[in-house]
């Protein structure tokens, strides 16, 4: 695996973490209701799965938008302070690793830890509405999603093109996007798996923290290159053959 593939995988399962955070997941289904306008029974029923899905592929597409167009900020800017990429490098690997701290629980940061969501009584109607409602997700701020987003847009900063930092900021939307795309389609069964998975909701916020020190780590230090070489026994044969 080289520094790309390993960004790729960090900036995925920083999407995912960012969907089992105490912020999203647990209002899941009442995103779910609110974007399609339907009640928790219809949807746990699968009525009108067509709709559902629909209506949340436009609320994905949303603040997937939103996501894609800071990372192609961050890395625009990056392209300016290119002559200091070292310290770029380092400022950014502390900035992660502060952020890290911050959801590992080591200690807290006061701004991080206040709601800054866009507040929308009543969804606009129809599947325009639904992306509008996406749009403002994406814009709005949360305490959990805030420091894991703010270290993928980090690490976005630091590449070498712009298009690296739509890249990292594109996985990372879809790391999030897929697990509310399958909950919308198997809302009971998403209930059920929820119920078993609450108490283990502190335990993902530490993981994340964990993987932010790690990124931070690897990027103050310059040792994507060798972590490469550490992973390259590992990864299957029919894996190296196609790339």
């Amino acid at each position: 695996m080289n520094e790309v593939e390993i960004g790729i995988l960090i900036a995925f399962t920083a999407g995912i973490f960012s969907f089992l955070s105490p912020c999203v997941l647990p209002l899941v289904p009442s995103y779910l209701a609110f974007v399609t306008g339907m009640s928790l029974e219809d949807l746990q029923d699968g009525v009108n799965r067509k709709a559902t899905l629909i209506h949340s592929v436009l609320f994905v597409v949303g603040f997937s938008a939103i996501f894609v167009l800071l990372g192609a900020s961050a890395s625009f800017l990056g392209q300016f302070f290119r002559a200091y990429e070292v310290w770029i490098a380092r400022v950014g690997g502390a900035v992660i690793i502060i952020l890290g701290l911050h959801l590992a629980g080591v200690f807290r940061i006061a701004p991080l830890m206040r709601e800054r969501r866009i507040q929308l009584a009543d969804k606009p109607t129809g599947y325009l509405g639904t992306l509008g409602v996406g749009f403002a997700f994406g814009a709005g701020w949360t305490p959990c999603i805030g420091p894991i987003l703010g270290a993928i847009l980090t690490y976005g900063f630091s590449q070498d093109t712009m298009w690296a930092g739509v890249g990292l900021l594109s996985v990372y939307s879809m790391g999030l996007a897929l697990p509310f795309l399958v909950a919308s389609l198997a809302l009971d069964q998403f209930l059920k798996v929820f119920k078993r998975f609450r108490r283990w909701i502190p335990v993902v916020e530490k993981a994340s923290g964990i993987l932010l020190i790690f990124l931070g780590l690897l990027l103050a230090t310059g040792r994507f290159t060798l972590l490469s070489n550490w992973l390259l026994p590992f990864t299957p044969e029919w894996i190296l053959n196609r790339i």
